[in-house]
């Protein structure tokens, strides 16, 4: 069976799966690959793994497409992505209208899931907020890092702490079964990512890589990109 190879941050796991099944019928092509944090997923590309198409931050495509790993005429914008805050199902939702009271929300868990926090974009900025907060050695113990927000966000749900807390991209958030979204970060502590999609220069499978580039993008697709956690680009 033919596939299209994906590297991709861990944002766009969701969607690209919910329009697999769609994208096989019309191609007759799986899409297989690996969805990580985004400067991990660049440096696969960098070290030869092979890839048809990647979605990653729009500031990293320009950088590949300058070095040129992307094809400049193939980049479009997937949407914007917020960083937010995740409980357990069963737990009841945080509130963190400002600094204060998110640095509070930190401070009342007992473990505290992240992203890789320096090669994936929520996890840089995670630790950068809780630098800003005052409370990076305070919390150490309790913070508990994977390589991507995907895996963090699993590990989270399955989580015996009395009182976790989980901070990732709302859209892998929302992809895993057993947390759910508890609001974006407040302003002033907040990050919204646009991701966006390219064909490598390397591609295989170009045209099929942009049909489905097309498929994620296209205008009658925005309900399924919203409820995958993605906002339209400004």
């Amino acid at each position: 069976m033919p596939s299209l190879n994906i590297l991709s941050g861990g944002a766009a796991q969701g969607l690209v799966g919910s329009v697999a099944a769609k994208f096989k019928k019309q191609t007759g092509f799986d899409i297989t690959g690996a969805f990580g944090a985004v400067g991990a997923m660049a440096n696969k590309l960098r070290e030869g793994t092979p890839a048809d198409i990647l979605i990653l931050t729009s500031a990293l495509i320009a950088t590949l497409v300058k070095e040129n790993l992307a094809e400049a005429a193939s980049v479009k914008d997937v949407g914007r992505v917020e960083t937010a805050l995740a409980v357990r199902d069963a737990d009841p939702l945080v509130a963190a209208c400002d600094a204060t009271n998110l640095r509070a929300v930190f401070l009342a868990a007992d473990a505290i899931f992240v992203p890789d926090t320096r090669n994936s974009t929520a996890g840089i900025h995670i630790a950068k907020v809780l630098r800003e907060l005052g409370i990076t050695d305070e919390i150490a113990s309790r913070l508990k890092i994977y390589p991507n927000g995907a895996t963090a966000m699993r590990h989270m749900a399955e989580s015996e702490a009395k009182r976790p807390i989980g901070c990732t991209q709302a859209t892998e958030i929302i992809a895993t079964n057993g947390i759910k979204l508890s609001g974006a970060l407040p302003k002033g502590c907040d990050l919204v990512t646009v991701y966006t999609a390219a064909v490598t220069r390397s591609a295989v499978h170009p045209g099929e890589t942009q049909l489905l580039i097309d498929l994620l993008t296209a205008t009658d697709q925005a309900a399924l990109r919203a409820q995958a956690g993605f906002l339209d680009p400004l």
